[in-house]
């Protein structure tokens, strides 16, 4: 019995995705989406508070509006953004008693991590973050707190992948997310990227020499003193603000 032909195609010649596969391409496409908005608030290129426009991402990233509406669905489950009814989406600026929690939280975490890490080293893996640690040197002394807070992310980023623990890598790069723009904000302050450089240091020869306690200490001291920088930050910030409102008053 001789074969059957194909079937042609849909007129126009466009044949039609299958539903899976449709979805598959939307959420594929959603995924790159979520990952560039993501990129730009990392990147302090989307303030804290922006309102994000589902014209505006269209237009810049060549995409049609519902992959970026998913985009935002994935994004405030990542707690980078909010959605409010009626108004839209914007970028989440987190209050300082959220930032506290976040703080104490992963200094528990880094604790964790340093020991971990410390009792585990390779030799490529020290390699690989001493190489971080001489390029966030390089940025402080370029005065450069762009490059240094991503190069911040990228070491204890890798700090974590070492330690191993993938339930605990996911809910640390949530927390860590969550709290880039603060420390953004603080690591801007003059004198913040010399002291940060030197605490990055301190947890590198820890892990180095395999003294699990000294480096656990490190990395716990290290997210402590970052959150007494940040609520220095915030309470200059206060008073500079309440400065300014008595000087309109006068």
């Amino acid at each position: 019995m001789p074969a059957r032909a194909p079937a042609a195609p849909p007129p126009g010649g466009n044949v039609v995705a299958h539903p899976t596969i449709a979805l598959l391409r939307t959420r594929s496409l959603a995924s790159a989406v979520q990952q560039e908005i993501e990129r730009m608030i990392l990147a302090g290129e989307l303030a804290p508070g922006t309102k994000l426009t589902e014209a505006w991402l269209s237009d810049k990233l060549g995409v049609s509006r519902g992959p970026i509406r998913e985009a935002f669905r994935m994004l405030e489950e990542a707690g980078l953004v909010r959605q409010e009814k009626n108004r839209g989406a914007f970028v989440r600026d987190i209050p300082v008693e959220e930032a506290i929690e976040i703080f104490d939280l992963r200094a528990v975490m880094d604790e964790l991590v340093g020991r971990t890490v410390a009792a585990t080293l390779t030799a490529e893996q020290g390699r690989q973050l001493k190489s971080l640690v001489e390029q966030m040197e390089q940025a402080a002394r370029a005065d450069d707190a762009d490059a240094y807070h991503l190069l911040n992310l990228q070491f204890h980023d890798r700090l974590v992948e070492y330690a191993g623990n993938r339930k605990m890598a996911a809910t640390y790069r949530k927390l860590v997310k969550e709290l880039a723009l603060f420390r953004r904000r603080n690591l801007a302050q003059q004198q913040a990227l010399p002291h940060s450089v030197a605490e990055h240091r301190q947890i590198l020869r820890a892990i180095q020499s395999g003294d699990a306690e000294a480096a656990g200490r490190a990395m716990f001291a290290h997210v402590i003193e970052s959150k007494e920088r940040m609520l220095r930050a915030e309470s200059e910030r206060g008073r500079a603000a309440r400065a300014r409102a008595g000087s309109r008053r006068g």
